[in-house]
């Protein structure tokens, strides 16, 4: 058996060799948005752009962005996935991040609120080992009939297309069967904190800036 206070320590060299992560969580601050389909994570988000300083990243608007993009090769593929309330696949997803936080590092921004992701545990995994390790994940507790409603209302003026009653039930099912195995992960990493956000928006925004102080984050 090994005596764990007489293991040498691996050379920074070493270190530097087996870390692939394209930022170090010291320099770049990632919190996962995390919660079902019309939970509230966009509302609450904008609030924490204006009141600490976050940059927000939806998964799900960088996508659509990448779908309207001219010439894109993953266009079609984005916009089947989104009309049937399918997983986009991670490579796509994790990429379109990457590139959207190392945009914004170069500008000085250094806190991101990533929205909406991860939804599988290979996007968690690789997100992590690709870019960054996540400060702590920000999970929208919410009754699945208050979401029905919450996405029914906005489906009225919002034009997307994944906001109807057949796509909002196969999200839910979606969210149920990959996205809550991540939400386990990551509890057992003491890296959840959860949010009851079925209450007045305001309500729920004292409770987010509540989950933030509890993680160091002001």
């Amino acid at each position: 058996m090994i005596n764990k206070y007489h293991q040498s320590k691996a050379p920074d060299s070493i270190k530097e060799k087996e870390s692939t992560a394209a930022f170090s969580p010291e320099d770049v601050k990632v919190v996962f948005v995390l919660g079902g389909p019309g939970s509230g994570k966009g509302t609450q988000c904008g609030k924490l752009v204006e009141e600490k300083g976050f940059v927000h990243l939806s998964a799900g608007d960088l996508l659509r962005a990448e779908q309207q993009r001219q010439g894109s090769k993953y266009g079609e593929l984005i916009a089947q996935c989104i009309k049937e309330g399918t997983i986009v696949p991670q490579e796509v997803t994790v990429a379109l991040l990457k590139d959207a936080i190392s945009s914004h590092v170069k500008k000085g921004d250094k806190r991101f609120l990533v929205d909406g992701f991860p939804r599988k545990m290979d996007q968690a995994l690789t997100f992590e080992k690709e870019i960054v390790k996540s400060a702590f994940s920000l999970f929208f507790e919410c009754p699945e009939l208050v979401m029905l409603e919450r996405l029914l209302e906005r489906g009225k003026t919002s034009g997307r297309t994944d906001d109807n009653i057949e796509s909002i039930k196969k999200r839910f099912r979606v969210f149920i069967e990959t996205s809550m195995p991540v939400v386990d992960h990551f509890d057992q990493q003491d890296k959840v904190v959860r949010v009851k956000c079925d209450e007045p928006v305001d309500v729920v925004s004292e409770h987010v800036k509540k989950a933030f102080e509890s993680r160091g984050i002001n």
